[in-house]
C-alpha cells in the first residue's frame, strides 16, 4: 500500500515539477532596420526552441519549449518591412507557439545570449531578406569579385563629393552606457550623428552617409562595409563614455592602434581568396603572400596617418570646445576603425556616467556644439589635404593658380605702364 501510495505521490508531482522548471516568456521586443528585423525575447531561463516556415501566405513560426507567457509582446511597425504582425498561443499544454505573418519569404536565424545587465538570458532571431541572406547576412558589404573586376578604376566623375560616414554607436538592442539619470548612450550618439550629417551635408563639396538612421543594431563589421560600400574618405564613429568612477569626464579621441592594424592584416590576408574586398583599388586575392602583404600594408600605413591626422584636428577642436580626457588622441583596437583603406576615427564626446556631462549630452545646444566642434576638425583636414578628383580638390587647385596669375599680369600691366611712360 506504501509503494502504490508513493508511486500516485509521484505521478501527481511530474506535472507540478514540469510547471515550476517551466521557463517564461517576459516579453518580445521588435526592432525594424532597413535589411533585418530583430526580435529578441526575454526569457526566465534559456529555452530550447525551433524554427519553420511556412508558405501562401509566408509564415514564421518559432517554437518555445515548456515556455509560458507572463510579459507584454511588442507589435511590429506598420512600416516593418518583414512582418505583417505577430501571433501568440499556448501548444500541447506546455509549449508557447509565436507565428509571424510576413510580408515575403525570408531567412531566418536564431542564438541564445546569456545574461548581460540590465538584461536576462535572450534568444534573438533575426529576419533577413533573401537576397541579404545570400550574401551571408552583412548587407550591403562590398559587390561581388568579378563586379568589382568589371568595373572602371577610375572616377565616374573627374569631381566628386568627399564621403564622411557617420556611425552611431550601439543601437537597438544594445543601449550602450546608462547615465545616472538612465540616458541611453545610443538614443544621444544617434542625435549628435543627424546633427553632423545635417552640418555634413550643408558643407559644400561633401556628402555624408549614416550606418544607422534609426533605433536598430547594426554589426561592427557592417558598419565598415557600409563605409567602403559607399567610398567613403573618412569614418566617424561616435559614443558616449563611461567609468566606474562618476568624476571622469572630458571628450576624447581614437584611431587603430598598430596592434588593433596587425591583427586586421593577418585577418585580412587569411581570407582574401575568399574576399571580393579591395585595398586602395587593388583587389588582394589573386596576388602572392608576399605581394598581397605589402599592398596591405602600404594601404595601412597610409590610412594609419591620415586617421591620426583628421583625428588631431578634431581632438584641437573638441579641446576648445571643453575640456577632453586626456592629452591627445588615443590608439586602440576598436572593431570599428580597422578598414585599411579608410581613415577611422572613434570619438567619444562626453562620459555619460559623469551627472553633469550626462546632463549636457542631453541637452540639444551641446549636442549642436558638440557636432559642429567635428564639423570644423574635419573641414581643416580636407581643406589641407583633399583627396585627388574631389570637389574640394578642384577648387583648392584653381585657387593656387589664381594669385600666380594675377601676378603676372600685375607684372604685364606695370611694364607696359613703364614703357607708355618713357615713350611719353
Amino acid at each position: 500500500m506504501k509503494r502504490v501510495f508513493f508511486a500516485l505521490s509521484l505521478y501527481l508531482l511530474v506535472p507540478l515539477a514540469a510547471a515550476a522548471g517551466a521557463a517564461s516568456l517576459q516579453g518580445v521586443r521588435v526592432w525594424s532596420a532597413p535589411d533585418n528585423t530583430r526580435l529578441v525575447f526575454e526569457l526566465s531561463d534559456p529555452i530550447a526552441h525551433s524554427l519553420f516556415t511556412l508558405h501562401n501566405p509566408d509564415r514564421l513560426v518559432i517554437d518555445l519549449k515548456e515556455a509560458t507567457l507572463t510579459g507584454k509582446v511588442d507589435a511590429p511597425r506598420a512600416d516593418d518591412r518583414r512582418i505583417l504582425q505577430l501571433r501568440h498561443g499556448p501548444r500541447d499544454r506546455k509549449d508557447l507557439r509565436v507565428v509571424l505573418d510576413l510580408r515575403h519569404a525570408v531567412r531566418a536565424k536564431s542564438f541564445l545570449l546569456k545574461p548581460s545587465p540590465p538584461y536576462g538570458h535572450r534568444l534573438v532571431i533575426d529576419l533577413l531578406d533573401k537576397d541579404e541572406a545570400a550574401r551571408g547576412g552583412d548587407a550591403k558589404a562590398a559587390p561581388s569579385a568579378a563586379s568589382r573586376k568589371a568595373a572602371p578604376s577610375a572616377p565616374a566623375s573627374p569631381a566628386r563629393d568627399i564621403v564622411i560616414a557617420i556611425d552611431a554607436g550601439h543601437g537597438g538592442e544594445d543601449p550602450g552606457a546608462i547615465g545616472a539619470r538612465g540616458s541611453h548612450e545610443k538614443d544621444v550618439v544617434l542625435s549628435i550623428a543627424r546633427r553632423l550629417e545635417r552640418l555634413v551635408r550643408a558643407e559644400p563639396g561633401m556628402r555624408p552617409v549614416l550606418t544607422r538612421t534609426g533605433d536598430y543594431y547594426v554589426g561592427l563589421r557592417k558598419r565598415m562595409d557600409i563605409a567602403r560600400k559607399h567610398r567613403a574618405d573618412l569614418f566617424v564613429s561616435i559614443h558616449a563614455d563611461a567609468f566606474d568612477d562618476a568624476r571622469a569626464r572630458g571628450s576624447s579621441v581614437f584611431v587603430l592602434s598598430e596592434r588593433g592594424a596587425s591583427s586586421e592584416a593577418a585577418r585580412w590576408l587569411a581570407e582574401r581568396e575568399n574576399a571580393a574586398d579591395l585595398v586602395g583599388g587593388v583587389t588582394l586575392e589573386d596576388k602572392d603572400e608576399v605581394l598581397a602583404s605589402v599592398l596591405l600594408d602600404l594601404s595601412q600605413t597610409g590610412t594609419r596617418q591620415a586617421s591620426l591626422d583628421v583625428a588631431g584636428t578634431v581632438f584641437r577642436e573638441l579641446n576648445r570646445l571643453g575640456e577632453v580626457h586626456g592629452p591627445q588622441v588615443q590608439q586602440a583596437g576598436f572593431v570599428v576603425l580597422k578598414s585599411p583603406d579608410v581613415p577611422s576615427m572613434l570619438v567619444e564626446t562626453a562620459f555619460i556616467s559623469n551627472p553633469d556631462e550626462e546632463r549636457r549630452l542631453n541637452n540639444p545646444a551641446h549636442q549642436q556644439l558638440i557636432a559642429e566642434a567635428m564639423m570644423r576638425g574635419i573641414r581643416a583636414y580636407f581643406k589641407k589635404a583633399p583627396p585627388p578628383h574631389t570637389l574640394l580638390a578642384e577648387v583648392q587647385e584653381r585657387q593656387s593658380t589664381l594669385p600666380q596669375d594675377d601676378a603676372g599680369t600685375r607684372a604685364r600691366r606695370a611694364s607696359g605702364q613703364r614703357a607708355a611712360r618713357s615713350v611719353d
